[in-house]
């Protein structure tokens, strides 16, 4: 018996904002799957898909499990399109672990303050 990963469900105020903002962001496609539920799916690959389901309680702390997404040009031009879309800049980080070519990163957040990570694709070291 084979398993794969179907979906990530993010917990949310707004779903449909939520969704939208991602599907922007990744430039996916959005579709209703109930009033309160949101898919956003790659067009023409599949892959993961992302549910955005309406919850009644609001964000209390810090995601335990976060996305990261690569962009092939630079993180800064990145953040400030995500910025502009609505997203907020929370820090640069660096691993200095990887000194021959370290790994430098962006944290951010959603509208709803769900913490996710932009990335260069061609500076990740440990994920290619």
């Amino acid at each position: 018996m084979a398993t794969s990963l179907s979906a990530i469900v993010v917990d949310c105020r707004d779903s449909l904002s939520q969704a939208s903002w991602w599907a922007t962001v990744l430039g996916h496609q959005l579709s209703e799957r109930n009033p309160n539920e949101y898919e956003v799916s790659h067009p023409s690959s599949g892959g993961t898909r992302l549910y955005f389901m309406n919850v009644p309680e609001a964000k209390p702390v810090k995601n335990r499990l976060h996305v990261d997404i690569t962009t092939d040009g630079s993180v800064e031009a990145e953040v400030a399109r995500l910025v502009a879309a609505g997203g907020t800049f929370v820090e640069m980080r660096q691993d200095l672990a990887t000194l021959q070519n370290p790994d430098t990163w962006a944290v951010m957040q959603d509208p709803e303050g769900n913490e996710f990570c932009v990335l260069n694709a061609d500076s990740i070291t440990g994920l290619m």
